[in-house]
C-alpha cells in the first residue's frame, strides 16, 4: 500500500514544496520573463556539446564510469532542458564490470550530419570511440573504435565542403606522455575509421598550457578550433583560426572569469540559429557540485567570436548571469527531472549506475510502485562502497536541496543492508542494517574512500519497525545533513554535518543502495516507495 505516500504528498504541499516527477523541483534558469539565468544547468553535465537538427537542440557531456553514458538532452529553445536518452545504455565487454572511477566517457563531440547524429569521444585507455543514429531519443549503434590509441582524447569531427572528414583531438599526459597539443587526422568518407597518422597543428606549452577539448567548425572560409586551454578550475576559452585545416592557426581568447565569479569557463560547443544569433555552452567547475552547464551569447567580429559581455571592447568576454533568452519560439519550463515515484516499468533517467548494470540488481515489476534493491556482496578487499558496482546514482541539482525516500527493509537478511547515500571521495550515509537480533539505524562516513579507507559509524540506534524515511538536506557548499522518521511526519536529525566532496573528475551524487555480507546464499532486498527531491532554503 502507498497510502503514506500521499500523505507525505499532502505535508510537502503545506509546506510549498511537490514531488515532481515531469520535471526539476529545485531548479529553474527560465525567469519567465524573456530573460535566463546560469547556470541553465545546474548539474555535473561536464564537457558539454551541443548541435541542432531544424527546431531542436541536442546536449549530450561526459559521463566517465558511469552507466548508462552519454545522455542525451533536448531543448527548443537552449535555456529549457530535459533528459530524454542515453546514448550506451551498457558497454559491451567486461570493462565496465568494475568501476572505472575517473575513466570511461571523456568530453564527447556530438553532431549532425545529412540526416544522421553522430556522437565521438575519447576513452583515455583504449581511444576513440563514434556512435550514430537518425534518431537522439531512440536506439544508437553499438560503438565503433575508430582509432585505438592510448591517451588520445576530446575528439571532434569536421565534414569539410570536399567531402573530406577531418578529426581534431587532444591528448591526456597521463597515458600518452604528452599534453597541451592538438592533433587532425583525416577518417574515412564514413568516419569511422583514420586514414592517416595525423599532424600536429598547434603546441599551447607556451602560452596555453593544458589547451585540450578542442571542438572543429568551419565558418565563412576558415577552420576554426574553439578549446578551453589553462586548466579547468581557472582557464579560458581559446579560439584557433586558420584558412587551412592543417594551420597554421592565429589564436586567441574569446572569453575568460573577467570580474565575475564563474571560474575558469571551459570547454562546451558553439550553435548557430536561423536568425543570425550565435550561442555557445560551456561548463564551469564547482567542485562538490560537479560541472554545471552555462549559455553564453556570442558575436562575430571581424571573424572572431566574442563570447559573453565584453565591457572593455578587448575582444575577450566574461560570462554573462542573466541575460535575454535566445530568439526562439517559446518553449515549455522544464529542466532535467531528479524525483521517481518508481510507478514506471523502468527507471528514470536520472539515474546511472557505478558500473555496468547485472541482472538481479533491482526490480520495478515484482513489487507494483515500488524498487526493489537486491543485495549484492562487496568486491574482495573492499573496505567501504567507493567500488561496489550496485550504486544507484544521480546528480546533485542544485545548490541547496533535500532527498527523501521511504523505505520498507522488511525483507533483508541478517547481515544486510540499504540506505541513502551522498557519494563522492568522501561520502556519507544513512543506513538500515539487519542483523539476528532486529533492525539498526546508523549514519556513517568514509573519508578519503578512494583510498578503501573503512567506514565510520556515527550514530547507531535500533529500529522498531522495518519501514523507515530516510532524509538528506545539502546546503549551499555541500553541508549535508541526515534525518530519519517513522511516520514521514516528524524527522529527527541524525549523526554528525558531512561536507560532500566530488567524485574521480565528476560531483558528489546521491542515491541508494544494498548490500551483503557474503557471496553464498539467496539475496534479500529492499523496497524503497519512492526518490523525493525538492527545494531547500539556502
Amino acid at each position: 500500500m502507498k497510502t503514506t505516500r500521499y500523505s507525505f504528498m499532502i505535508a510537502l504541499v503545506a509546506t510549498g514544496l511537490t514531488l515532481s516527477g515531469q520535471t526539476s523541483a529545485v531548479w529553474s534558469p527560465d525567469n519567465g520573463d524573456g530573460t535566463y539565468t546560469n547556470p541553465i544547468i545546474h548539474a555535473d553535465y561536464s564537457d558539454p556539446d551541443i548541435c541542432r537538427s531544424g527546431d531542436d537542440f541536442y546536449m549530450t557531456s561526459s559521463s566517465f564510469n558511469s552507466v548508462p553514458g552519454l545522455p542525451i538532452l533536448h531543448s527548443t529553445d537552449l535555456v529549457n532542458w530535459e533528459i530524454i536518452n542515453y546514448a550506451v545504455p551498457s558497454f559491451p565487454g567486461s570493462y565496465y564490470d568494475t568501476p572505472q572511477h575517473g575513466n570511461g566517457v571523456w568530453a564527447p563531440c556530438l553532431r549532425y550530419h545529412e540526416g544522421t547524429f553522430y556522437i565521438y569521444w575519447g576513452d583515455p585507455d583504449r581511444g576513440i570511440y563514434m556512435v550514430k543514429t537518425q534518431d537522439p531519443a531512440g536506439e544508437w549503434s553499438v560503438p565503433v573504435l575508430v582509432k585505438k590509441a592510448y591517451g588520445n582524447i576530446d575528439p571532434s569531427p569536421l565534414w569539410d565542403d570536399d567531402g573530406k572528414v577531418y578529426m581534431v583531438h587532444a591528448f591526456a599526459h597521463s597515458r600518452a606522455g604528452i599534453k597541451s597539443t592538438l592533433q587532425v587526422v583525416e577518417l574515412t568518407p564514413e568516419g569511422d575509421e583514420i586514414l592517416d597518422k595525423g599532424v600536429i597543428v598547434f603546441d599551447g606549452h607556451a602560452n596555453h598550457e593544458t589547451i585540450e577539448g578542442p571542438k572543429f567548425y568551419k565558418r565563412n572560409g576558415y577552420y576554426y578550433i574553439f578549446a578551453p586551454a589553462g586548466g579547468v578550475p581557472t582557464g579560458w576559452q581559446l579560439i584557433l583560426r586558420s584558412r587551412d585545416v592543417y594551420g597554421p592557426y592565429e589564436e586567441k581568447i574569446v572569453l575568460a572569469q573577467g570580474n565575475t565569479d564563474i571560474n575558469g569557463p571551459h570547454q562546451g560547443g558553439m550553435v548557430e540559429l536561423d536568425n543570425g544569433e550565435t550561442w555557445f555552452v560551456h561548463f564551469q567547475d564547482k567542485e562538490a557540485y560537479g560541472r554545471v552547464v552555462h549559455l553564453e551569447p556570442v558575436k562575430w567580429i571581424d571573424n572572431w567570436p566574442v563570447m559573453g559581455r565584453d565591457p572593455d571592447g578587448d575582444g575577450t568576454g566574461e560570462p554573462v548571469i542573466t541575460y535575454q533568452k535566445p530568439g526562439l519560439p517559446k518553449s515549455k519550463t522544464t529542466n532535467p527531472v531528479e524525483t521517481d515515484e518508481f510507478n514506471e516499468p523502468n527507471l528514470g533517467l536520472q539515474w546511472q549506475w557505478n558500473a555496468n548494470p547485472q541482472p538481479g540488481w533491482y526490480d520495478l515489476k515484482s513489487n507494483n510502485g515500488f524498487l526493489r534493491l537486491n543485495a549484492k556482496s562487496a568486491p574482495d578487499q573492499a573496505t567501504n562502497l567507493w567500488m561496489q558496482p550496485n550504486l544507484i546514482l544521480q546528480k546533485f541539482p542544485a545548490p541547496a536541496f533535500r532527498n527523501t525516500v521511504k523505505l520498507d527493509a522488511f525483507n533483508l537478511k541478517a547481515g544486510e543492508e540499504t540506505g541513502l547515500i551522498i557519494f563522492g571521495r568522501d561520502y556519507a550515509s544513512l543506513v538500515v542494517k539487519k542483523s539476528t537480533k532486529g533492525y539498526y539505524l546508523e549514519q556513517r562516513v568514509s573519508s578519503n574512500a578512494d583510498k578503501n579507507l573503512p567506514e565510520a559509524v556515527n550514530k547507531s540506534m535500533s529500529l522498531t519497525s522495518p519501514t523507515v524515511y530516510l532524509r538528506s538536506e545539502t546546503r549551499e557548499g555541500g553541508m549535508t545533513t541526515f534525518h530519519y522518521s517513522l511516520d514521514g511526519q516528524k524527522f529527527t536529525k541524525i549523526g554528525k554535518e558531512f561536507v560532500a566532496r566530488e567524485g574521480k573528475w565528476v560531483g558528489a551524487k546521491s542515491g541508494l543502495y544494498a548490500l551483503k555480507d557474503k557471496e553464498t546464499g539467496t539475496s534479500g532486498y529492499a523496497l524503497y516507495d519512492w526518490f523525493t527531491v525538492d527545494n531547500l532554503a539556502k
